[in-house]
């Protein structure tokens, strides 16, 4: 992605993929058409840096298949997002823009085979979002449950290269309690932008 300096932070890209786990997993088709699929993904780290992603997908999906063709795919994390407005600086001679955080991932996938694998996987998904789910998996009655794990494609995505993007107007300084109180003041998203700025060190 296009990356000016001012904006590349790769230190941020594991906080982004935790916090923001749904991703994009994009692919080349048989034409050598992109191809896309929304899932969520769980980080996997050594030593606090990104090492691997953990994902599956449902058999039916095409993807799979691109994949174990076509290991080396790119992963999109989107973190929040939010319009700008150019009343946040002091003079007139400017232009609306956009803030958001981003991180593209280049992997290279490896296919995890077999009910013990996918349930490994399965059980490292539960623990990240419903810790209290695993119970209730362990529970359910074996047929069903390799019937779910036969349904599904699960993968390892081996991170190659990191590139984090973190555009919150910091070369602009001028602008930043403004866009700060704004962004406090905002919904969701403008203000988890508001307390990126914090991290960031852009406010007190």
């Amino acid at each position: 992605m296009y990356l000016p300096q001012q904006f590349n932070h790769p230190q941020h890209a594991a906080t982004i993929m935790r916090e923001h786990p749904f991703a994009s997993l994009v692919s080349t088709d048989g034409d050598g058409f992109p191809f896309v699929t929304h899932l969520p993904l769980k980080l996997i780290e050594e030593g606090g840096q990104p090492m691997a992603l953990l994902g599956h997908c449902a058999r039916a999906n095409p993807h799979a298949g691109f994949l174990e063709a076509r290991p080396q795919a790119l992963v999109t994390f989107m973190g929040p997002q939010a319009y700008m407005s150019p009343a946040v600086y002091p003079d007139l001679q400017r232009v609306p823009t956009w803030t958001y955080l981003a991180v593209h991932a280049r992997v290279e996938a490896r296919m995890l085979e077999g009910d013990e694998a996918k349930d490994a996987l399965l059980k490292q998904l539960i623990a990240g979002h419903e810790p209290a789910y695993a119970a209730q998996w362990r529970s359910l009655p074996e047929s069903y449950t390799h019937a779910m794990l036969n349904g599904i494609v699960a993968f390892e995505l081996k991170i190659l290269e990191l590139q984090t993007k973190v555009k919150i107007n910091q070369h602009r300084p001028e602008s930043h309690t403004a866009m700060h109180a704004a962004y406090a003041q905002g919904g969701e998203q403008e203000k988890a932008l508001a307390q990126w700025m914090q991290r960031l060190g852009m406010v007190a």
